[in-house]
């Protein structure tokens, strides 16, 4: 499967972004999807992921309760609401698809899109 993240960009500390996944080549609706993001001279890790019906959802304590992942199996799209930012959010933000329950570790996702970027400003 293909996977293309779009929606990244500058914002202002406290405000908000949307970032889209758009997958195609395979099932879409077949895959656990996952966010992760990776700072400049830090690890890639995990932000969120949702299951194949979006029925499920987690994330990682960092930014619960400000960020929301959500899908539509529909437009083979899987979405990350991102609200209250702040400037330790600004990173890479990379959408992953997996078929081995999609969990935390970026080691359970098969494939992966190019990166947006996010730049949260002070």
């Amino acid at each position: 499967v293909q996977l293309v993240e779009s929606g990244g960009g500058l914002v202002q500390v406290g405000g908000s972004l949307r970032l889209s996944c758009a997958a195609s080549g395979r099932t879409f609706s077949n895959y656990d999807m996952g966010w992760f993001r990776q700072a400049p001279g830090k690890e890639r890790e995990f932000v969120a992921a949702i299951s194949t019906t979006g029925g499920i959802t987690y994330y990682a304590d960092s930014v619960k309760g400000r960020f929301t992942i959500s899908r539509d199996n529909a437009k083979n799209t899987v979405y990350l609401q991102m609200n209250s930012l702040k400037a330790e959010d600004t990173a890479v933000y990379y959408c992953a698809a997996s078929t081995l329950g999609g969990g935390m570790s970026r080691y359970e996702y098969r494939y992966w899109g190019q990166g947006a970027q996010v730049t949260v400003s002070s």
